[in-house]
């Protein structure tokens, strides 16, 4: 008592709310003392106190000292904790009030851990002493119940992590109780549940949950026995209990055992359910109960499909034509929960639904594709159909959790439309057709609901019935046929003019999907085209179907330009006016988002690229798609140079950004150069070019810019080639510019790819090329604003920054990569000897430094082809003499580091090119090479000469494999 006053768990100790600050700092020190903890022992067995949060402090001191400290308890210490657990239990017993749940809780878990700590040592009698002390008392019970969910929470969830130990702890604990404890456990529970069904349904419930806990790993037949079953379906009829009762009977059904056993299960309990007037669902009110039941159906129903399947793999005839006809009478079931107007109700059993049809496409394909049909799967089909249709109170213009959970259940009942369609297309084909005619035939009269069911479920064929790259129009006849007509019906009945967004979506999505049939009946193209264009699409009053309308127009004209040629102008006239950049100040919202927009410049640009008309027309067509946005792009950078505040910075930034992406948009319709030029469109995007590239060099919003103009410079290289060439340097020397080390790595790529593109050039001519290409790829001030950044001091704990150099310097490397390996080494060579010596220096510090074998991997492919470049008897001037200074010591001091980490896969990779390396060494410079190995370099290095003898020896050998294994064996001694 008084250590509690002295730490100050009085009600008067502190000012202000005892329970808070001061409570939780004297808290963490009672924890850490060595004996505080007694007291608070004591003060739980003698029920000192009255204040909840002290009693449930005292129970986390206890669960500290048990958790962390148990091994270092005396016996007598330990037999304490005992000892106190058992009186505050009965002093529980006494109690007119039991304590706060959240006290029982923890109460229930440090009797948990006494028990795991225990039960195998010193206690081992803890479920006898717990129940001849508790009896059939209710407070008692209680803590008893709560006390073996907590059991099963430490030992049995597999949710939560355990060591190893804990894990082998936690089986000998199970297998303990199953020998020793379990029946009595059992019979505890059928006392408790024929005691309290009446007087404490909530004790009841409780136990019902402990006894779907531990089913699991248990012997089942204690429980699937017809005293406990009996009892547990006595519970179904009692309305504060049935609940829980599901639960309890689903854990037994989910249980493994032997198929033919399962069957009886299975089947025993649906008789009592049935003969007890369960399976009239309709005659249920309560939603939240028959949610429960599905569960429990959806279980039986998958466990008899699971008896079946095993029966009949293992050829039991008899046993799986049992189990197939339990099944078979479940289906009436099955349907009933599966059209309930609760969607909760019907999601529950789609898995039992997906698994019998399952069975019905192996019968099916077993016996024969003629063999007859329950005459059941009709009606599954029809439940799907409906259930898939929205219901009135859906909110599509304000989508919340509701809506979100229907989307989930849809996605759900698409898994058994294609399941229904796998067990028979043609029967599915011809429901749909009869639901779609049906009511597109009545489409003005009939709900939104009904509308867009009908289309959703013509566009869901599209998956169900699989046909490569959407050829759904050629082949088998029945199918097109029947698809074919569908769509002609939809295009052509005036649909398109529905008042509802679902409906609008829903036909455009469809129309899109199924493309291809606008090739076979292209007569249809121009009333597509024009619900695309006016209000039913590109300007209906929903954003949202406005925004998919710009993404799927795209798709429809890249699919049917060549059908279009006659709309072009007329179609780009109608767009006109959501091609205009809007502007930053602009306080009225566009009818497109800047996203959407992209995919109307596509389709614009897919749209002149395509047709027919003449070169000069096409330029002129392009040239006043692009000029609007060059003009606006210089204003707004004039503006954007003077602007002070920042907000209004990041506007004008943005809007130049999306000029720069529209314009680079519209060249996604060429493919090549080719049809840049036979366009005469050439000039129109290297004005574009000239336009955008001062940008670069804007000392505000840069980052947004900078992309923005890289991206358009990488698409330019694809679309003009050559033409490109001469704004490199210009490009290159403003991005160079006060650049940070992300700059610099998305540079790099732009560089590469131009070398990479034009290597194949410098093999036809090259003397003209190399100082074209010199001058272009501006290789040193690259370099040299590379070698800049990566030199700046950065703070000692900055990851961030030391992630970006390391991001850097692998590029740097890729980068002298491409230059060597696709036939520009010239460039390099033409730097003059001081900056060559630079480079190569860099690049024996990266193979040797530097503790990241990617970059050292490619490190050494550089120095491997630098030899084979330059290190024959006609290579550089002075480069043998690098070779044996710094790439032959590099090849063996970097594998010798500490961090060169020989159990790393990256790190062995790395190897295997040192090794290659030296190989190509031996084949450039021959005998004089393994001469310097064993007169000068490896004896420097304290190798005995029989080793030193080895290593020539193993050089000297055709195979590289050979070389690689013995480089990574000797390395692995000389670390030893």
């Amino acid at each position: 008592h008084h250590a509690f006053s002295d730490v100050g768990l009085h009600r008067n100790t502190c000012l202000g709310d005892p329970h808070q600050l001061c409570a939780m700092v004297y808290f963490e020190q009672l924890k850490e003392s060595q004996d505080a903890w007694e007291v608070c022992a004591e003060a739980l067995a003698k029920g000192i106190y009255s204040d909840d949060h002290v009693k449930f402090f005292c129970f986390q001191v206890l669960e500290h000292q048990i958790k962390y400290r148990h091994g270092g308890l005396s016996p007598a210490q330990q037999q304490l904790i005992r000892e106190t657990l058992m009186k505050w239990l009965q002093g529980q017993l006494m109690n007119s009030q039991p304590e706060k749940p959240f006290i029982r809780n923890k109460a229930a878990q440090v009797f948990a851990l006494t028990f795991v700590m225990e039960y195998l040592t010193h206690w081992p009698k803890f479920f006898h002493d717990l129940l001849s002390l508790v009896g059939l008392n209710p407070h008692g019970v209680d803590v008893y119940l709560r006390t073996l969910m907590a059991i099963d929470a430490e030992v049995v969830d597999r949710d939560i992590l355990h060591s190893p130990e804990e894990v082998r702890r936690n089986t000998l604990i199970k297998d303990g109780m199953r020998e020793q404890v379990i029946p009595s456990l059992v019979e505890s529970w059928y006392q408790i549940l024929g005691a309290y069904q009446q007087s404490h349904p909530e004790i009841t419930c409780q136990c019902l949950e402990v006894v779907g806990a531990y089913v699991s790993w248990i012997d089942l037949n204690l429980i699937a026995n017809d005293r406990f079953v009996n009892l547990l379906l006595s519970q179904m009829s009692v309305e504060d209990l049935r609940e829980e009762a599901c639960d309890c009977l689903y854990e037994i059904v989910c249980k493994g055992m032997a198929p033919t056993d399962k069957t009886k299960l299975v089947e025993s309990l649906c008789q009592v359910l049935q003969s007890a007037g369960f399976f009239n669902v309709d005659q249920e009110e309560d939603v939240d109960f028959l949610a429960k039941f599905s569960r429990l159906v959806n279980g039986m129903g998958q466990s008899l499909v699971l008896s079946w399947t095993k029966l009949a793999k293992g050829g039991a005839v008899k046993e799986a034509a049992e189990a197939l006809r339990a099944l078979e009478t479940k289906v009436p079931l099955l349907l009933q929960l599966l059209v309930h107007d609760d969607d909760d109700i019907s999601a529950n059993i789609v898995g039992f639904c997906y698994d019998y049809l399952n069975v019905l496409k192996q019968v099916r394909y077993t016996l024969g594709s003629n063999t007859f049909f329950p005459s059941l799967y009709p009606d599954i089909m029809l439940a799907v159909m409906k259930k898939l249709t929205y219901d009135e109170e859906y909110n599509f213009d304000n989508e919340g959790e509701d809506e979100a959970m229907f989307v989930e259940y849809r996605k759900q009942l698409k898994m058994l439309l294609d399941r229904l369609a796998q067990v028979s297309p043609d029967l599915l084909l011809e429901a749909v057709g009869r639901v779609f005619n049906n009511t597109i035939q009545r489409w003005q009269t009939a709900s939104f609901m009904e509308v867009e069911v009908a289309i959703r479920l013509l566009y869901m064929l599209g998956e169900a019935l699989p046909a490569s790259h959407g050829a759904h129009f050629s082949g088998d006849t029945a199918k097109t046929s029947a698809l074919q007509d569908m769509m002609r019906t939809l295009v052509s009945s005036g649909l398109s003019g529905y008042q509802h967004t679902s409906v609008s979506l829903e036909f455009f999505e469809t129309v899109v999907r199924y493309d291809k049939f606008f090739l076979v009946e292209p007569q249809h193209i121009p009333i597509v085209l024009m619900s695309f264009l006016d209000h039913r699409g590109l300007r209906h009053s929903s954003p949202k179907v406005r925004s998919r309308v710009a993404y799927l127009f795209s798709r429809f004209v890249k699919t049917l330009h060549k059908h279009m040629n006659s709309f072009i102008e007329d179609i780009l006239s109608r767009i006109q006016d959501l091609l205009e950049l809007a502007p930053p100040e602009n306080g009225f919202p566009a009818l497109l988002t800047s996203d959407d927009q992209l995919f109307i410049f596509e389709t614009a640009g897919v749209l002149i690229v395509h047709g027919e008309s003449p070169a000069e027309r096409k330029q002129a067509l392009m040239r006043s798609l692009l000029t609007p946005l060059t003009d606006a792009f210089r204003l707004l950078l004039a503006k954007l140079a003077s602007e002070r505040e920042e907000e209004r910075q990041a506007a004008l930034a943005d809007c130049l950004s999306h000029a720069v992406g529209f314009a680079s948009r519209t060249s996604k319709a060429f493919s090549n150069k080719q049809t840049v030029k036979q366009c005469g469109c050439t000039e129109v995007y290297r004005d574009c070019l000239q336009t955008f590239l001062p940008a670069l060099s804007c000392p505000v919003q840069r980052g947004s810019l900078r992309s923005a103009v890289r991206s358009f410079l990488h698409r330019m290289i694809i679309c003009l080639e050559e033409e490109v060439l001469p704004f490199v340097p210009a490009a290159s020397e403003h991005m160079l510019k006060d650049c940070e080390a992300r700059d610099l790595q998305e540079f790099i790529p732009l560089i590469s790819q131009i070398t990479a593109k034009f290597k194949f050039k410098v093999t036809r001519d090259l003397q003209e090329f190399i100082p074209l290409i010199s001058q272009i790829t501006v290789f040193m001030p690259l370099v040299l604003a590379i070698f800049e950044v990566l030199c700046r001091p950065a703070e000692d704990n900055d990851q961030a920054a030391a992630l970006e150099k390391q991001m850097l310097r692998r590029s740097y490397f890729t980068f002298i990569q491409t230059i060597t390996s696709s036939g520009m080494n010239e460039v390099l060579a033409n730097q003059g000897v001081e900056n060559v010596e630079r480079v190569l220096f860099t690049i024996i510090q990266g193979a040797v430094d530097f503790p990241d074998p990617i970059a050292q991997k490619t490190c050494f492919i550089i120095l491997s082809k630098l030899v084979e470049l330059w290190g024959g008897k006609d290579g550089m001037a002075g480069f043998p003499d690098f070779i044996y200074k710094h790439i032959v010591p590099a090849c063996f001091l970097a594998p010798l580091k500490p961090s060169f980490d020989l159990t790393d896969a990256q790190t062995v990779l790395t190897l295997s090119e040192c090794a290659l390396t030296l190989k190509m060494i031996h084949l450039r410079r021959g005998p004089e090479f393994i001469q310097y190995l064993q007169q000068e370099y490896l004896p420097s290095l304290q190798v005995s000469p029989e080793i030193t003898q080895e290593v020539c020896q193993v050089l000297q050998q055709p195979d590289a494999k050979v070389l690689k294994n013995y480089m990574k064996a000797f390395f692995q001694r000389a670390k030893l």
